[in-house]
């Protein structure tokens, strides 16, 4: 079986090596990560740690990790969001599907190899590497020689004070 994925981070890299799955949790929710939301379920801080300061009316959400089976320490694959680069905490995250997929596949004991490395760009980023990323789409503009700016040639009249 195989599947796209998200590992970690620069700052909360996946181990590389030969691991078994150690544990397998349908409902798991991690212990460290997850979200600051109001009294309203609205965002507040969208990368939370739970030792951050949670404001007054706010609550710490621990991040969900659906399909969680763990291979070393607190690193695991499980479901979850796939923004095309490494964004997890050292958790390997793969599309629903194939999580579901993986998670009725494998028992505790089947052997897990992560390889590769993250690459590295630039520039770094408090949440590790980012896409580079265009201006806001109402500033877009064209791109060519067809959209290039043209001079503009303005009647001249002379000034009379």
């Amino acid at each position: 079986m195989e599947s796209p994925v998200s590992s970690g981070r620069y700052g909360h890299l996946t181990e590389t090596g030969s691991f078994k799955v150690i544990e397998k949790e349908r409902n798991h929710y991690s212990s460290i990560y997850g979200k600051i939301v109001d009294a309203y379920g609205r965002t507040v801080v969208a990368d939370a740690d739970v030792d951050m300061h949670v404001p007054r009316g706010c609550k710490f959400v621990p991040a969900p990790m659906p399909y969680f089976m763990r291979f070393h320490g607190s690193d695991g694959m499980h479901a979850g969001y796939l923004p095309g680069y490494p964004a997890s905490h050292g958790c390997v995250r793969m599309p629903d599907q194939l999580a579901v997929a993986f998670y009725q596949a494998v028992d505790v004991g089947t052997p897990v190899t992560v390889f590769g490395r993250t690459p590295r760009g630039n520039e770094s980023f408090r949440f590790g590497p980012q896409p580079q990323r265009g201006p806001w789409p109402w500033f877009r503009q064209q791109i060519g020689p067809q959209y290039e700016p043209r001079p503009q040639i303005y009647e001249s009249r002379p000034v009379y004070p």
